[in-house]
């Protein structure tokens, strides 16, 4: 267990070092990755919640601070008046066309160089399994437990 702590641990520093050039966070990178890849680029703050495995009130402190540098901006929800929609905004998918090719190659100086190709194909297949198994039953793409947002 101490093995999976320290490597988690030290590509988790070697990222957040690549956000925080960018003046983002870890979770600030989540949460605009996942609307990205959303249909349209935006999700409901409840959906939003669920994937990044925030509560709501965690999540609404991320989407502020990413509406105030003017990268999400939020929209009512359609047929739902108490809902809203956390939506990508022109400068946000800047931010992250600009950003991704960083965090592409910290992950591969930090993570995939270290591996022989059989070792990486190996290693996501064992991932996969354990994201499936962690993540069973749970609803939108929530976790078991919900992080905080300054995790």
């Amino acid at each position: 267990m101490g093995l999976l702590v320290e490597v988690y641990g030290g590509l988790i520093a070697q990222l957040d070092l690549v956000h925080s050039r960018r003046g983002l966070s870890g979770t600030d990178f989540d949460a605009l990755i996942r609307l990205a890849r959303s249909p349209h680029r935006r999700l409901r703050m409840s959906d939003l919640a669920a994937q990044t495995g925030l509560s709501t009130s965690g999540i609404t402190r991320i989407v502020d601070r990413l509406e105030r540098r003017g990268l999400v901006c939020r929209e009512a929800c359609a047929g739902d008046r108490r809902g809203s929609v956390a939506v990508l905004t022109p400068p946000g998918i800047d931010l992250l066309s600009e950003h991704v090719p960083d965090v592409i190659q910290s992950i591969d100086q930090w993570f995939t160089q270290a591996l022989t190709p059989e070792q990486l194909t190996a290693l996501l297949s064992a991932l996969h399994a354990v994201r499936r198994h962690v993540r069973s039953g749970a609803a939108a793409g929530a976790l078991r437990q919900p992080r905080t947002a300054t995790d």
